[in-house]
């Protein structure tokens, strides 16, 4: 990638001036960043330890956290310490290589919640076959389908994005480096970057909303079928953690990317990616250790063998 800008580094605005609020969303933020890492690395280790764990959902439920994890951790760290130093500078390379792994992770989070329609449409629809479709090669296969793409994703929106040239002002209004914060600093002519980032955003997000859509139609048309009150509520909760996940997942993202740039407010997107980069990754391990019956029943099985083993050493 040819750097033909002049400028060398940009500063963060961060979240907010306001003196004030700096300090109680610095511990807010700390908080729920401390709840994430617990989270996700404990429901990973949980799935990983538990052999009850290690089908399908689950092994998706692990990408997924993981990802949730890293996606994360390429924002929040920096935005704690914007609320305790004020604006913050970044260097060219270092911004770029942030907007990467942010660009890539929310893509792969994507496509994962895509594939773990489908198995839902599997477990629910062809239950007597769910062993026979979802097999170790194609989670594999799809896990790293999605990682693939979404990484040559991001380098296309990386390209387009550092090929531009930057000779005016360097600051970022914005918390961290997003695609449209960094494009709008451009001096040059930006308007086929943009149309590539609506037209690539837009393609993820539908497609993904598409197998979705078309995955929970047939889950659907199945329960409507179902004759049994036990298995119309076994399906319901089946389902019900991914379909939290997925409306807020998506609804966050397409109030994101979907606004034309024209409309573009830096204040509201601030307040979204707030929900997206933070608050989202939390509520993961949140939905599904509490509504995952086989989840909960693990983890409690694991905190009495703690219990048993504290109380014969001691």
């Amino acid at each position: 990638m040819e750097n033909n800008t002049e400028v060398t580094e940009f500063t963060l605005l961060g979240l907010t001036s306001a003196p004030g609020l700096q300090v109680p969303l610095f511990i807010i933020f700390t908080l729920i960043y401390l709840v994430n890492v617990v989270g996700t690395l404990g429901l990973i280790l949980l799935i990983l330890l538990d052999s009850r764990l290690h089908i399908a959902m689950d092994f998706s439920l692990t990408n997924l956290s993981l990802v949730d994890f890293c996606h994360s951790t390429a924002v929040t760290p920096k935005v704690m310490a914007g609320l305790l130093v004020g604006a913050q500078v970044i260097s060219y390379n270092a911004c770029a290589a942030q907007m990467f792994f942010f660009v890539a992770l929310a893509t792969v989070d994507n496509f994962l919640l895509a594939s773990m329609a489908y198995d839902r449409y599997a477990a629910v629809c062809k239950p007597l076959h769910y062993t026979a479709t979802m097999t170790p090669s194609v989670c594999a296969g799809l896990a790293a389908g999605s990682y693939i793409y979404s990484f040559l994703n991001a380098s296309v929106h990386i390209r387009d994005t550092f090929s531009l040239s930057f000779c005016r002002s360097n600051l970022v209004h914005h918390f961290f480096c997003d695609v449209p914060a960094v494009m709008a600093l451009s001096c040059s002519d930006r308007h086929v970057s943009e149309l590539v980032l609506a037209f690539v955003a837009s393609f993820n997000i539908f497609f993904a909303l598409l197998v979705i859509l078309i995955s929970y139609l047939f889950i659907l048309v199945t329960i409507l079928r179902m004759h049994s009150a036990e298995g119309y509520q076994k399906a319901l909760s089946t389902c019900t953690s991914h379909l939290t996940t997925v409306s807020i997942f998506y609804g966050t993202a397409i109030f994101m990317y979907s606004q034309p740039s024209s409309s573009h407010s830096m204040d509201t997107d601030k307040i979204t990616s707030v929900f997206y980069t933070m608050v989202i990754p939390m509520r993961n391990p949140l939905v599904y250790s509490l509504r995952n019956k086989e989840v909960k029943s693990a983890y409690k099985k694991s905190v009495e063998k703690a219990s048993l083993s504290l109380g014969f050493t001691f």
